[in-house]
């Protein structure tokens, strides 16, 4: 393909999506002023099974995270208090 008509072909995709979200832009608050009418103001959608997933890593992540740092807390006192008794034997 010609690099005119692949330069065409950006421009166009681009013109498209600027002209995509200026008609987004002009109808808000028409669309605003229809729910409004219907009541169906802006509700908040049920979160999807992704969204549901990505929240329950979220908090595991969280968990491991602090039973980590516990661990690691835990190990360093069992090595202070190792290294102590190595010193009083001497």
């Amino acid at each position: 393909m010609s690099k005119h008509f692949e330069d065409a072909r950006y421009y166009l995709g681009r013109a498209a999506e600027h002209a995509k979200a200026g008609v987004a832009e002009e109808l808000e608050p028409v669309e605003k002023r229809v729910k409004e009418f219907v009541g169906r103001e802006d509700e908040e959608p049920e979160p999807s099974r992704l969204d549901k997933l990505q929240s329950d890593l979220k908090q595991l992540e969280e968990r491991a995270e602090g039973e980590a740092r516990e661990a690691v807390v835990s190990a360093r006192e069992r090595v202070a208090e190792y290294r102590g008794k190595d010193a009083a034997a001497e």
